[in-house]
């Protein structure tokens, strides 16, 4: 394991360098979509199933990778998780062109790039963004930390479809590769690691899990977060298909996700500034119902250049407007000690629900032709986590509830 000195940093340069790692982790394969069609018909005799089953190993295997990365980074610092995992998915990136076998585009694309992105995802930052703010400005310091993955986004989903164009969907991949290499001198500044706030009682690991899995407001907001997961990973990768199939271009399916990462700064911006003076679970529940209307206006209006953009303006003000509100709840439910970790199980809820929206995506439509089933399939779910938050009790857990009052 590499060394880190320690660095005591000012929290201008953390926030830029944590910003400047999150979009450059969560941009490089926020365009993955833009390869199914190069990647089927080059390999895999333009079988759409092979690539999205890759695809959804790698949210499954993010997912699963989360908890044990967020919990390394609360023990070890959060710099060690995001350059160790940066050198893991940059070479699952490098690697793709080379895996014409299905079950090595599995490895690939999927497991490689899942567990690294894992150990290098926003979510590890944000964190770390949390433990150096008061608790008023945690969901704000949230939002703005999940909206450098959408400047990545903004800019590298394009900058993709560029490379792609120009220099071949192998090449293009390389520099992307190159690029997630950035992140290890960057994690230098980003310094710290779980400790118990002031007036809080210590913890283990073990005894935090444990709390956490008796909760019942924790355990509805795992379920609600796997609905994210669905719509999230399901338009992300197949998006650009579905318009193709409609006669549009490539690059308008990469406008499109560039839409949705554009108007998403206003959504996380917005929902962590809601969540610093409203209710977290309320707003919550309205961004769920508002995905499933957006979704179905969508599929109900016919499919043009401007039906896909307007789709893609309101899709990008709920798109990751979730998650400082989610990130927020396991703040407020049980502190910063084990917050990356804690998320890290919530997050496995959310990238189980990616698994399915992709999958599924690739599944049903080779077999029916259409990812109408699918579409559909997000609207009930929206409006199923709509009513899932609504039970949640936004309150500490009793022990910190306790420790609160004695002190």
């Amino acid at each position: 394991m590499p060394k880190f000195a320690p660095l005591t940093v000012p929290l201008w340069l953390l926030i830029t360098c944590g910003c400047l790692i999150g979009a450059i982790s969560f941009g490089s394969r926020a365009g993955m979509g833009l390869y199914m069609n190069d990647i089927s018909v080059s390999f895999f005799d333009n079988q759409t199933a092979i690539l999205s089953l890759s695809l959804a190993i790698q949210h499954l295997v993010w997912g699963a990778a989360a908890p044990f990365a967020g919990t390394f980074a609360d023990k070890f610092g959060a710099g060690k998780s995001l350059a160790l995992g940066t050198i893991v998915y940059a070479a699952g990136m490098a690697l793709i062109p080379h895996s014409t076998a299905p079950i090595a585009m599995h490895v690939t694309a999927g497991v490689l790039i899942g567990i690294g992105v894992a150990f290098a995802s926003f979510t590890i930052v944000v964190a770390t963004f949390g433990r150096k703010v008061t608790p008023e400005r945690r969901s704000l310091a949230f939002g703005v930390g999940i909206a450098s993955g959408s400047v990545g986004q903004l800019i590298l989903v394009p900058l993709a479809a560029y490379l792609i164009d120009a220099y071949g969907w192998q090449n293009s991949l390389y520099i992307l590769a190159c690029l997630l290499l950035a992140i290890v001198p960057l994690s230098l500044a980003v310094t710290g690691k779980g400790e118990p706030e002031v007036g809080q009682p210590d913890q283990t690991a073990r005894a935090a899990f444990a709390e956490a899995l008796g909760y019942r407001s924790y355990l509805l907001l795992c379920a609600g977060f796997f609905v994210c997961g669905f719509h999230v990973a399901f338009i992300q990768s197949h998006l650009p298909k579905h318009l193709q199939d409609a006669d549009l271009p490539l690059w308008v399916g990469g406008v499109s996700l560039s839409l949705i990462a554009a108007f998403n700064l206003i959504g996380t911006f917005g929902a962590g500034w809601l969540g610093g003076r409203f209710s977290k679970r309320g707003t919550l529940s309205a961004i769920y119902f508002l995905r499933a209307a957006v979704i179905a206006v969508f599929i109900l209006t016919p499919l043009s250049v401007w039906s896909v953009y307007i789709f893609s303006a309101f899709l990008g003000l709920l798109w990751l407007s979730t998650v400082p509100l989610t990130t927020g709840l396991v703040a407020q439910f049980f502190g910063m000690q084990y917050m990356s970790g804690l998320f890290g199980v919530v997050f496995f809820g959310h990238q189980i629900g990616g698994f399915l929206g992709v999958y599924l995506g690739g599944i049903l439509y080779d077999a029916s032709g259409s990812y109408e089933v699918v579409w559909w399939m997000g609207v009930a779910l929206g409006v199923l986590a709509g009513l899932i938050h609504l039970p949640i009790k936004e309150a500490p857990v009793p022990r910190l509830a306790v420790a609160t009052a004695a002190s």
